[in-house]
């Protein structure tokens, strides 16, 4: 067996430098929603029906609901999103799981640093992949789906954008 990635997709890719352009034109909160509903809709059922007992990435998403409404202040936010970093650890063994925690992790962080919403498109096409298909298959069907889900991310996206936002983030991409 090859070597498994962590992530899936190249900063060069077609489908990721779409995805930038459109990021780029929205406001941090914008952003932050919409890595946050995605990996909730998308993802985070990868890490659950691994863990089934594990609510820490679930609890970690309802942190941020409750960030977004003002009741949690930003550096208690960052201990929820500290959750899915030990429970990506500890998911070593389950790949799928694995990539699904550190994508919710980057999904909460992407309002308070925006490039990590990079990490919705990398590590949640690996865990969809490694989900649907498993860890045995060639790199290019990795590639395929991890381009199908970038592309759907992408529509999610134009879903909640805010037309000639007045306050875009300012992203310095370091891919």
């Amino acid at each position: 067996m090859a070597k498994l990635r962590k992530m899936l997709g190249a900063a060069d890719s077609p489908y990721i430098l779409s995805l930038m352009s459109l990021i780029e034109t929205q406001c941090k909160t914008t952003i932050g929603d919409w890595c946050v509903d995605y990996a909730e809709k998308y993802i985070l059922n990868i890490y659950e029906k691994a863990f089934p007992e594990d609510d820490r990435l679930r609890l970690a998403v309802e942190a941020y609901r409750s960030y977004r409404k003002g009741e949690l202040k930003l550096p208690e936010l960052k201990k929820a999103a500290a959750l899915t970093v030990q429970a990506a650890k500890e998911a070593e063994k389950k790949p799928a799981a694995q990539a699904a925690a550190r994508t919710i992790g980057q999904a909460i962080g992407a309002v308070y640093t925006p490039t990590h919403s990079l990490g919705l498109a990398f590590y949640g096409a690996a865990a969809i992949a490694y989900d649907r298909v498993g860890l045995e298959e060639k790199p290019e069907v990795y590639d395929q789906i991890a381009a199908q889900e970038c592309a759907k991310m992408e529509e999610a996206l134009r879903a909640c954008m805010v037309e000639n936002e007045k306050n875009p983030a300012k992203i310095k991409w370091y891919c």
